[in-house]
């Protein structure tokens, strides 16, 4: 009998698949342009603005919509570079083993110990608010800890006979890495991946919020960061549509990929599965 796949993932996949599905169709499910303006400034929720316009006359109900695009892409290409980085570094440390293994140990100790947020937060600041560097930094910023966890598998596997096997027939690092290893390792690196992705959807966000993303992006923190730079915005009753809807889109993102990764602990985790 084949395991069924827990609840939680479900949900989670299910909320992450339609997020994707309105990302991809945009240019369908939009009734405007990202960036056309359609209407008057700060007009109620009516027929032609289902969620009303922000304060230079764009259709937040499109902004809602394009924005799932954009925060998916930044998801999966920082998890993606996460994973690259902690891969090739960690277990390849690991694998090579010697002083190079021991090098690579201390210097994830000394990135492991500087507070990811305000490192982001001020290498962002510094390094420019492009749509790129915001992917890289949040990326890069990601792989010491994966890094940590691959290395400490990877000097368990190295022990097992395949792997010896393989190295004393005149296999190099690299193939034994990539032909024995990361299938081995999948597990991992799908956890992780699915972790990052949702940390770096909020990060992203955050950095928009603060003032820190691409201003020309399309995206769920820009959407709230020109709305709470309105004086008065709580006072005036607008907020529940300028606000509300991007906020909880972040939310229910983040929670469906949190669900994804949780559901896929007890799969891939047999130890963690009830009797």
């Amino acid at each position: 009998m084949t395991a069924r796949l827990p609840p939680m993932f479900l949900v989670g996949a299910t909320i992450v698949g339609a997020t994707a599905l309105v990302g991809l169709l945009a240019p369908v499910l939009a009734p405007y342009g990202p960036r056309a303006v359609t209407g008057d400034a700060l007009e109620r929720p009516s027929a032609d603005h289902l969620l009303g316009t922000n304060d230079i006359g764009q259709d937040l109900l499109s902004g809602l919509i394009w924005g799932a695009r954009s925060s998916l892409l930044v998801a999966v290409v920082a998890a993606g570079i996460t994973v690259l980085v902690a891969t090739v570094v960690g277990a390849g440390a690991a694998l090579v083993g010697g002083w190079v293994d021991r090098v690579m140990g201390r210097v994830l100790d000394i990135l492991l110990a500087f507070p990811g947020v305000p490192l982001i937060v001020l290498v962002t600041a510094l390094a420019g608010t492009s749509r790129a560097v915001i992917v890289l930094v949040v990326g890069l910023v990601g792989w010491p800890a994966l890094a940590r966890v691959l290395r400490s598998e990877v000097l368990s596997l190295r022990q097992r006979g395949f792997v010896r096997a393989a190295r004393g027939f005149g296999a190099g690092p690299g193939y034994v890495l990539r032909r024995h290893l990361v299938p081995a390792l999948g597990p991992l690196l799908v956890a992780g991946f699915v972790e990052w992705a949702a940390t770096a959807v909020f990060l992203e966000a955050g950095l928009a919020f603060l003032g820190l993303g691409d201003p020309t992006a399309v995206s769920w923190g820009n959407t709230l960061n020109r709305a709470l730079a309105l004086p008065g915005l709580y006072f005036s009753g607008m907020w529940p549509w300028l606000v509300l809807p991007a906020g909880l889109a972040i939310t229910v993102v983040v929670l469906g990929l949190t669900f994804v990764g949780v559901g896929l602990e007890p799969v891939f985790n047999r130890r963690s599965a009830r009797p």
